[in-house]
């Protein structure tokens, strides 16, 4: 898959479903929702301040008729309330709207009325970099602050499932590190040569998966050829898998702010995905995230 355009085409293919928002009462939420259901991608259960969201959308010209409004004033209840219709099959899966992540996670996680599965909670992200040619997937530069290599592992066979689920039968994924070489003072290196060795076990199914590789490796087939790096992975990675959240987190944000990156980011391991990108994203990008949404359900 090589665009956005065609993630919204694969999308719409399986759609419509039923998407359930906490805190709805936001501008970019509204619009994003809005252009999803006039693609055809689903119908939406407003949960949030149901006086604020009617304001909100008779400034934007948006239709309220298609939709369900449950009106919750209060954000951290909203949460509650979205997941809730989640989890009893109103909906099929849950979206972010104007609150903290952490609210929202506390009521997914919930030991009675949430979505726990037993499984680890990741965030995957889907970019569309200008020039770059196709979609790269990022995990995770949202959730797991320092992951060791269990949690790495977990983290990994979650994008996989999502990474097939837009069509990559074996999906290539570069464990990023600071250089190509494993160095015991480097723990990121261990863990990607440890996957890279379980990988060839089959554990993660059909993928490739090559680490420790630097950033340049994993994107560039010219500076792969340079340096001498081969295999399926070496310049041609659908994936990144980054060593820890803050590496995660400056590599997407430079990607968005200084090259031009669109980008979807879906929380999968729970019962339904979560469509979570920043407060402060646009609604393309809501958009584009609730089409991933969409096809991991």
């Amino acid at each position: 898959m090589r665009s956005f355009a065609e993630l919204l085409a694969a999308a719409k293919a399986r759609g419509p479903r039923t998407l359930a928002v906490a805190a709805a009462a936001d501008r970019e939420v509204l619009a994003a929702v809005d252009m999803a259901h006039r693609e055809g991608l689903c119908r939406a259960a407003l949960v949030g301040d149901a006086s604020r969201i009617a304001a909100l959308a008779g400034e934007l010209g948006v239709d309220l008729g298609p939709h369900r409004v449950v009106d919750e004033p209060d954000a951290e209840r909203a949460a509650v309330r979205a997941v809730e219709l989640v989890a009893m099959g109103e909906a099929d899966f849950l979206m972010k709207g104007m609150l903290p992540t952490a609210a929202l996670l506390r009521a997914v996680l919930d030991k009675e009325r949430g979505l726990r599965t037993g499984q680890m909670l990741s965030h995957v992200g889907l970019l569309e970099v200008p020039g770059f040619g196709r979609l790269l997937g990022i995990t995770d530069f949202v959730m797991n602050v320092a992951p060791d290599l269990k949690a790495k592992a977990a983290i990994l066979r979650n994008a996989l499932e999502v990474l097939r689920r837009i069509g990559l039968s074996e999906p290539r994924v570069a464990v990023l590190a600071a250089v190509e070489v494993v160095n015991p003072e480097m723990p990121a290196t261990l863990d990607g040569a440890l996957l890279s060795k379980m990988a060839e076990r089959g554990e993660f199914g059909p993928c490739h998966v090559d680490g420790p590789l630097a950033m340049d490796l994993a994107v560039s087939e010219e500076a792969a050829r340079h340096k001498g790096v081969g295999g399926p992975v070496a310049g041609r990675a659908d994936l990144l898998l980054v060593p820890d959240l803050n590496a995660g987190n400056i590599l997407y944000k430079a990607l968005v702010y200084l090259a031009g990156a669109r980008v979807a980011g879906v929380v999968v391991g729970a019962r339904a995905p979560v469509v979570l990108i920043s407060r402060a994203d646009t609604a393309e990008n809501k958009l584009y995230s609730i089409a991933l949404g969409l096809i991991a359900s």
